[in-house]
């Protein structure tokens, strides 16, 4: 087995680069005998040559060429080992924060967080509740790394790494009466039940906001609140419906508690799950890390709601 001096392949590799012995020699600050002497010496271990003196310089052959691109891809080689076992070192420590809809609590808390934190125990998570607006701001703010936003209003600051299409629906009690209508044409349809509304500030209330303004629909809800829990409570209890993706009270409608109308006006339609950073800001690698771990674990992030409409397709954006 060949066991090459490293020592004189950066040599052929300096004259393949330069064109030259005394260029070489010269860029490198070695004596010229010195590289002939170790090309020799390559040469005789490989027993044909490696390169040839011209008129003008110098050119490897093609036993040269060869060695040349072994160098070259074991340096290659060389640097990805040592990037990884890097990443590996880094990966033992280290803090990510993020933001997330009280949505997508449920999905990310169960099993993609149970995973990581037994993979990587040594990186520290940080998660805080918020509505679209206020996630959008705390990534401004640089408060934190990433947000998982549902229907996020457009902004020129912020990468989105990946969206998936969760439209809203309406959400009722089970065995509710608008259960049995063939269908929903409108909304004002539901404005004679108990309603209840989650605020402007998030996704879902920006959403029904600006349904209502485009269908001419005051809505008037039994119930505002901040809180998704506090939607999905009001329903469960009978007191009323309300409109969620379905995947936020997956359970609920497991256990038979509560049940789900597919009205999807375009607005509702094309409501998406989107994961931001700021543009300007270069996430660490924990941070990228617990990103790709979340897209490929949780529900809400690697796949689109089912019976999404044509029009609103999921998009991978990096």
């Amino acid at each position: 087995m060949y066991h090459f001096n490293i020592r004189a392949l950066e040599y052929l590799n300096s004259i393949s680069r330069y064109g030259s012995l005394r260029k070489a020699s010269k860029m490198m600050n070695v004596d010229p005998a010195t590289i002939s002497r170790m090309l020799t010496q390559l040469e005789e271990q490989v027993e044909v040559p490696v390169w040839e003196r011209l008129q003008n310089g110098a050119k490897l052959t093609e036993a040269g060429v060869e060695l040349l691109n072994f160098f070259r891809s074991t340096l290659a080689h060389e640097a990805a080992v040592y990037s990884r076992l890097h990443d590996m070192k880094a990966l033992k420590y280290g803090k990510v924060s993020i933001a997330v809809g009280e949505g997508f609590i449920a999905d990310l808390i169960s099993k993609p967080m149970q995973h990581f934190m037994t993979q990587y125990p040594g990186i520290e998570l940080s998660i805080e509740t918020a509505g679209a607006a206020d996630a959008i701001q705390l990534l401004e703010d640089q408060q934190i790394d990433f947000a998982v936003t549902y229907a996020s209003a457009p902004h020129p600051k912020l990468r989105t790494h990946i969206e998936r299409s969760h439209p809203l629906d309406i959400i009722v009690p089970k065995g509710h009466e608008l259960i049995h209508r063939p269908t929903i044409e409108s909304i004002q349809d539901i404005v004679h039940f108990p309603l209840a509304l989650i605020d402007g500030s998030t996704g879902m209330g920006r959403l029904v906001k600006i349904e209502e303004q485009l269908s001419h629909v005051n809505l008037t809800p039994k119930l505002n609140t901040n809180s998704v829990s506090a939607l999905t409570s009001f329903v469960t209890a009978g007191l009323g419906i309300t409109v969620m993706p379905r995947l936020t009270v997956i359970d609920e409608i497991d256990n038979g508690l509560i049940e789900v109308l597919s009205y999807h006006p375009r607005v509702f339609a094309e409501a998406k799950a989107r994961v931001l950073s700021l543009k300007d800001r270069e996430l660490t690698l924990q941070a990228k890390t617990f990103m790709e771990f979340l897209i490929t674990n949780s529900r809400f992030l690697n796949s689109d709601a089912p019976d999404v409409p044509v029009d609103a397709l999921k998009k991978r954006v990096d």
